[in-house]
């Protein structure tokens, strides 16, 4: 095992490895909206602190605790205690999935897993009694569609985020990022497994694609055939490489009336060179070779190669609409250049830069250490922007 990249003072410092500490803030950071149990999760880092860096053992535990809940769960529904049910349901869910997501090789055992967390999920949707939830499909190209998640608002006719997931996140565990806090608002969200995320690439062999703007008027075409979508006040945005995608989106389906980037990108080629040629490691959600799987291509290598497109220099010029562009400013995934440069570069007159800045609450990537305050902030800004 190699020694991990050094943790500065403000990260979250579980296990003293980027990647492990990162993907049990995560799980974490859930807590807010249902995601998990801080008990639960402590239970399983103790188990883990003693192998860190062995990512077969993160997927047993997390596999084991996601199983245990799931459990509980179907005795409370059995019982008919069925909010009590709905509540394991979702962290049976958010577990699985956190088990799963270091594992590069996608093997029959392992798409079991994440099977497992989508029938949780469901089975939350079905019981809960917060906002409606209902499992839509976006017809995509040549036959396919993408699988989301429309979670309602009180409006008949309301205005709408498409949420977009990021490298190596998936619709539920957007989801449980304070999807509700759009909700609370009056504001819809349709939650997408755009092409390289959750079910599209585990299932449907939907890969990772630079021109993503195809999946963004996908997602607006769906939304507009809906009666109680308003098709004039639809937003996109995306977490983390979610960010890429929602401002070409913007950029490339001028109908939509807002974006947001939950964590700035502007060359993903650049980073990722510079990334593979690092002579230590460094910090990362996921294993570097994730990046090659999720292309569909054989290495990284290769993926550099793919990834020579990814860029949002000439593009973003041609964002028009409001935009929001949220950065933490000790981001050691994403430099804050990156999100000064994307603001620089958009073409609205409206645009924001919102700052976590480094030392305090939020400064990490993605507000990965402090993300319920990050996403109330997106949400008081989407809906004044859409709704008042």
């Amino acid at each position: 095992m190699t020694a991990s990249a050094p943790l500065q003072a403000s990260f979250f410092n579980y296990f003293g490895d980027y990647r492990w500490s990162s993907g049990l803030l995560m799980a974490l950071g859930s807590a807010a909206y249902g995601g998990a149990d801080i008990g639960e999760v402590h239970e399983v880092g103790r188990a883990l602190s003693g192998c860190v860096g062995n990512d077969d053992a993160w997927l047993d535990t997390w596999r084991a605790m996601g199983e245990r809940i799931g459990e509980a769960a179907d005795e409370h529904e059995a019982a008919g205690r069925t909010l009590t049910a709905a509540a394991a349901h979702l962290r049976a869910c958010s577990y699985l999935q956190i088990g799963e997501r270091f594992a590069t090789e996608k093997n029959e055992d392992v798409l079991g897993v994440f099977a497992d967390s989508i029938y949780r999920f469901r089975r939350f949707a079905e019981l809960t009694d917060r906002p409606r939830i209902e499992r839509v499909e976006v017809p995509y190209e040549n036959g396919a569609s993408l699988p989301a998640y429309f979670v309602h608002t009180s409006s008949k006719r309301a205005p709408c985020v498409v949420f977009f997931d990021g490298l190596d996140i998936t619709k539920e565990l957007q989801y449980l990022r304070g999807v509700e806090e759009l909700t609370r608002r009056g504001l819809s969200c349709l939650v997408v497994d755009g092409p390289g995320n959750g079910e599209s690439i585990r299932f449907r062999g939907l890969p990772l694609r630079y021109d993503y703007d195809v999946a963004g008027t996908a997602a607006f075409e769906y939304l507009r055939s809906r009666d109680d979508v308003d098709a004039a006040r639809i937003a996109v945005m995306g977490i983390s490489l979610g960010g890429y995608y929602a401002m070409r989106c913007a950029a490339l389906e001028p109908r939509f009336a807002g974006v947001v980037a939950w964590g700035a990108i502007w060359d993903y080629h650049a980073r990722w060179k510079a990334r593979l040629a690092a002579t230590s490691d460094v910090p990362m959600s996921v294993p570097l070779r994730h990046i090659a799987w999720a292309l569909g291509v054989a290495d990284t290598a290769d993926a550099l190669t793919v990834l020579q497109d990814w860029r949002l220099e000439g593009v973003a010029g041609k964002i028009m609409v409001p935009a929001l562009v949220v950065h933490g400013g000790h981001d050691q995934q994403v430099p804050m250049s990156d999100a000064t440069a994307l603001l620089d570069e958009i073409g609205s007159h409206d645009k924001t830069l919102l700052e976590f800045p480094a030392g305090r609450p939020g400064a990490e990537h993605c507000q990965l250490d402090s993300p319920a305050p990050a996403m109330q902030a997106i949400a008081d800004w989407l809906a004044s922007r859409l709704v008042g």
